[in-house]
């Protein structure tokens, strides 16, 4: 996971797209059809091996989790030409830590974690806005119109909602993938056992490598 990290910290440094923390994260619903979508890596811990993203627990990526906890995480970095993907476990952040990242959110987006029921139909972008207003609202924000003209000492203290936080990702399999010449690419492939411990929490093997073929 260091040479994953290195990797992910370069990219970061040298801002080669917009968001060099991007991963593509795929689960799998109750019907057996996987799905793709964007989430961003918050933190990337090498020992004891875990990657944090952000998200809904109410979204339908933790609903796909709640039935099935295996997880497929990749990273693309094509300036670089570089690709690691990651496959592994994935269960809740400790609420402590998501109480700690959510404060350390744009005070506009800890409402909008508070404004919006994901993957719910919705009737209209008007009707989104309206809901966000009135829920900001209740958080005690009194002009929920313009949020970012709201002068700093006027803006109340939003707490974490209990449906938002953290995802630990724990990876029993890392794949590298470097571009090469004439399609000659170097790829490689690390396995290790996780052992569920106490509080979502895992006793970790030592990774066993392998190169791949392209």
């Amino acid at each position: 996971m260091h040479w994953v990290k290195a990797w992910l910290d370069e990219a970061m440094e040298k801002q080669v797209q917009r968001n060099p923390n991007t991963m593509t994260a795929v689960t799998v619903g109750e019907d057996g059809q996987p799905t793709g979508r964007q989430v961003l890596c918050k933190e990337f811990v090498p020992d004891p091996g875990y990657v944090v993203f952000y998200t809904n627990y109410e979204s339908d990526k933790v609903r796909h989790l709640e039935h099935n906890e295996n997880i497929g995480l990749v990273f693309h970095w094509d300036d670089f030409g570089r690709q690691a993907r990651l496959e592994g476990i994935a269960v809740r952040s400790p609420p402590e830590e998501s109480d700690a990242y959510f404060a350390s959110r744009d005070w506009g987006s800890q409402i909008g974690a508070w404004g919006s029921d994901q993957s719910s139909p919705l009737e209209s972008r008007a009707a989104l806005i309206a809901q966000v207003g009135k829920r900001a609202m209740k958080l005690g924000v009194k002009a929920a119109g313009n949020l970012k003209s709201i002068a700093a000492k006027d803006r109340p203290v939003i707490p974490r909602p209990p449906h938002w936080g953290g995802i630990r990702v724990w990876p029993r399999r890392i794949e590298l993938w470097i571009e090469g010449t004439d399609r000659i690419h170097d790829r490689a492939r690390w396995d290790r056992t996780l052992e569920r411990g106490d509080n979502d929490t895992f006793v970790v093997g030592t990774w066993t490598g392998t190169r791949l073929q392209p």
